[in-house]
């Protein structure tokens, strides 16, 4: 394997490097000194800087969503009026203490993906996550339920373009 495919490879393991040469926000030399990519530091950054020339660039697009909080979530038994089913496991309305923050409309992996980076940024410790069809719901704690709203609504404003 060459030199610019193990630093592709080695990119590619690090979608946050991939997506700021996208963006053109890399310093090739520091990133290349943080690749563990056998090789010289600047024959790496020049494979770097060739990788990016054939990226695309880095854009976003803005969701059609309706983002909502549903308050006193919980585990519940059964799915009837479940916002969340995996396994044994359903979260739904019941007095818990937990805050749903569901999206509805143009939801998908990626927007769910660009919401789960924002709330980390912000510190919004997500409990469960899903999408499915038009749907996308996170639960948080109670007291972070505001601030997730606005968050969510935030990150599927500027929902990454995954199209590389």
């Amino acid at each position: 394997m060459s030199l610019a495919e193990r630093t592709r490879e080695a990119v590619r393991e690090r979608p946050f490097l991939l997506d700021g040469l996208r963006a053109d926000v890399v310093n090739y030399t520091a990133a290349a000194r943080h690749l563990d990519v056998d090789g010289d530091v600047d024959a790496v950054a020049t494979a770097l800087r060739r990788f990016a020339e054939e990226l695309p660039a880095y854009e976003t697009d803005g969701r059609s969503v309706r983002v909502s909080m549903e308050s006193g979530v919980g585990r519940a038994e059964g799915a009837a009026d479940a916002l969340l089913v995996l396994g044994d496991a359903a979260l739904a309305p019941t007095g818990g203490s937990m805050t749903g923050v569901l999206a509805t409309g143009d939801v998908d992996a990626g927007a769910l993906s660009a919401v789960l980076r924002r709330l980390a940024t912000t510190g919004v410790e997500v409990e469960a996550a899903a999408v499915a069809g038009d749907a996308l719901l996170v639960t948080v704690e109670r007291r972070a339920g505001a601030d997730a709203v606005r968050t969510v609504e935030d990150a599927l404003e500027e929902v990454p373009d995954r199209n590389y």
